[in-house]
């Protein structure tokens, strides 16, 4: 992807100045492809009890079966310690384990060791986070899931819960709204960023009102693949990946025939599937293999994460049809999106120039959220 350097482009840590650290789970098994797993290994390790269970637990530094921890915000799991637990297992909930790999967690704190309670604080239906992927041809990816794939900063939309109060960099909008001759909206701005960013992360600012609705416009179509949060999409007909050949109960290989557009699961198929499709990769990772290894990989036995379904669900197959699908109508926006470098109009001493840059250090910073309680360890309440 060509990158002008030389045009004083903005850097996204400005743009969207409140960013936090990516989750760090500790331990595999709280995640997985599938809710019904998730609850099969909360009871196991229920039904172990002291050096049974924290060995199953698989405890770390920073968290044990003796931690006292405060409960995730929207949850409402226990906040005892989880030596003593009891009680049921908490319903999992959708998240952004790997680029493109929608699974499941339990979403209990106890069970992660840096759950970055501000993130859950502000999830739900309006918002969307932006994560760093390191990747040149796709630095940024976007997602309406808590995202606990290993990644860069994750940038929330919205600071606060349901949509309120942008992560933008204040006066952001108004000096657009100047140059550009019509006030964009936040959503409007999340879109340019995902079209025109680049590997440095840097995002050009144009005032050009025809080649701002452009980028706007990619951008949405590209939100749009990320998220997969509405309309389901679809390739044209004939390029429509079906299941050929049925798949075997417990798929253990996976071959791709780039002559024939056919993805081998053990004996099954599944075509046609595009060689862009199979060719896509996240910093050097091939996103179908990675999708396939996290469902088939073996497990170390009589631990947590070897339970799992004993044969391939069908959900797992309508998952993979989607996911070549989002693949294969990606890489045409990723070829478009290789073509929208744009000189920066709106320049980083622009904006300095105007008060926008840089942005105020609390905005820098989580907001302050006072509408709710969060129990905290053993049931006390969190003051927020």
């Amino acid at each position: 992807m060509p990158c002008v350097t030389h045009d004083d482009a903005p850097p996204l840590a400005d743009l969207m100045p409140w960013s936090v650290a990516p989750l760090r789970p500790g331990r595999a098994w709280p995640t997985a492809p599938d809710p019904v797993s998730l609850k099969a290994r909360w009871d196991a390790l229920l039904k172990a009890e002291g050096p049974d269970r924290e060995a199953l637990f698989q405890p770390t530094r920073a968290r044990t079966p003796h931690s006292a921890v405060g409960q995730l915000p929207g949850q409402s799991t226990g906040t005892g310690r989880l030596a003593r637990a009891d009680g049921p297992c908490a319903d999992p909930v959708r998240v952004l384990a790997a680029p493109f790999d929608e699974q499941w967690l339990i979403p209990d704190h106890r069970l992660l060791d840096t759950a970055r309670p501000e993130l859950w604080r502000v999830a739900g239906p309006h918002q969307v986070f932006v994560v760093e992927t390191g990747d040149e041809d796709a630095p940024l990816l976007a997602t309406s899931l808590l995202p606990t794939l290993r990644a860069g900063r994750i940038r929330p939309l919205w600071r606060r819960p349901g949509g309120t109060e942008p992560n933008l960099a204040p006066g952001l909008l108004d000096h657009l709204a100047a140059r550009l001759g019509e006030r964009p909206t936040a959503p409007d701005v999340l879109a340019w960023v995902l079209a025109a960013a680049r590997p440095d992360r840097t995002v050009p600012l144009t005032d050009d009102p025809g080649r701002w609705a452009s980028g706007v416009d990619l951008g949405r179509r590209l939100l749009w693949l990320l998220r997969r949060d509405g309309e389901r999409p679809k390739l044209p007909g004939g390029r429509r990946p079906y299941v050929r050949a049925p798949l075997p109960g417990r798929p253990l290989t996976l071959h791709y025939d780039r002559d024939e557009e056919t993805l081998h699961l053990d004996e099954g198929r599944i075509a046609p599937v595009p060689p862009a499709a199979w060719d896509h990769e996240v910093a050097g990772v091939r996103v179908l293999q990675a999708w396939f290894t996290a469902r088939t990989a073996p497990a170390e036995p009589g631990t947590l994460a070897a339970i799992r379904p004993a044969t391939w669900p069908q959900t797992w197959t309508s998952e993979l049809l989607e996911l070549i699908t989002v693949l294969a109508l990606l890489a045409e926006l990723r070829a478009r999106r290789a073509g929208f470098d744009v000189p920066s109009a709106v320049t980083a001493a622009a904006l300095r120039e105007a008060g926008v840059l840089p942005p105020p250090e609390p905005s820098r910073r989580p907001a302050s959220v006072l509408d709710h309680h969060e129990e905290g360890p053993d049931g006390q309440f969190a003051l927020l």
